[in-house]
């Protein structure tokens, strides 16, 4: 079984329930297509490195999915070429260490350290902060 990965970056202009709209009729069109959904990524309003369509952002997904054959690859990429709401798409086909990175880091392998640092950071830091003192203002 074959494993891709599309990427593409939704019009930011759009309304949230237009942008996931259009994220799920992509996801829709894999499923018709045969293609088992194996994950599914927002990763949100992100800067673009250049203008697009006089666009300075734009909202960001990655879909992960695994098919037998790429015959109808062809097709859904025309028809992503036309959804007149994306701004850019990337299609990209996974090997074993593409498909072994993205399972480790679902699971939290990858990444992980990041997020323990910042959260005993944090929690360091609240504990650091003193207790504010009560002041009786009345004299009693």
């Amino acid at each position: 079984m074959r494993h891709y990965e599309v990427t593409f970056i939704v019009d930011p202009v759009l309304s949230g329930d237009e942008v996931k709209s259009t994220a799920e009729s992509i996801q829709k069109e894999l499923k018709d297509a045969g293609a088992t959904i194996v994950a599914v990524d927002e990763l949100g309003l992100r800067q673009l490195a250049y203008s697009i369509n006089r666009r300075s952002s734009g909202v960001y997904y990655c879909i992960e999915f695994a098919c037998e054959g790429a015959d109808w690859l062809g097709k859904f990429e025309l028809n992503l070429k036309r959804n007149e709401r994306l701004l850019r798409f990337l299609t990209v086909r996974l090997d074993k260490y593409g498909i072994k990175y993205n399972d480790d880091k679902r699971n939290g392998r990858i990444g992980g350290k990041k997020k323990q640092e910042e959260t005993a950071a944090a929690q360091a830091a609240d504990a650091a902060v003193p207790a504010p003192e009560v002041v009786d203002l009345d004299g009693n």
